[in-house]
């Protein structure tokens, strides 16, 4: 955290249900009218095909950075009551889904509990995470060999 007890945050938001641009404006609004949150930038949006679980639509993907004042517990909780606000249901293991947030980094913590594991432990290998991400934060790592990301809806 910083001198202000801020931490900077990396957030991956996904959409493959219902209105996937919707889900993902939703998300984003809701972050921002979070009084702990500050400074908020989005990447550009990306289409991805499915990762784990490929019988399902295309997502649309996006990263977002901000400081918060948020602990990370207080962030999950945050970012899964968006989810669950935004009629998330968890029935397949990387299935469909209307919204999914993970927390990518907080600040340079290490964490690894139970509930939450940061940095997330797969974003090196997701190209839908990396290609925004790195929008966003100076970030020294390829994109893997072989995966398609396509821009879908460039920011002004």
């Amino acid at each position: 955290m910083s001198a202000k007890g801020e931490a900077e945050v990396l957030l991956s938001i996904g959409s493959n249900m219902g209105d996937r641009q919707a889900n993902l404006a939703f998300a984003e609004e809701r972050l921002e009218s979070c009084p702990q949150i500050s400074d908020l930038k989005k990447a550009s949006i990306y289409e991805t095909e499915p990762v784990g679980y490929t019988d399902q639509a295309d997502f649309l993907n996006t990263c977002v950075s901000f400081k918060t004042t948020l602990s990370p517990d207080e962030l999950l909780d945050l970012t899964s009551g968006i989810e669950n606000d935004c009629k998330r249901v968890r029935t397949i293991r990387w299935g469909p889904r209307t919204l999914d947030i993970d927390i990518i980094f907080y600040g340079d913590e290490k964490i690894d509990t139970p509930r939450l594991t940061i940095p997330h432990p797969r974003w090196q290998e997701r190209a839908f995470v990396i290609v925004p991400a790195k929008e966003l934060k100076d970030l020294d790592v390829p994109v893997p060999e072989g995966s398609e990301v396509r821009l879908f809806r460039k920011r002004i």
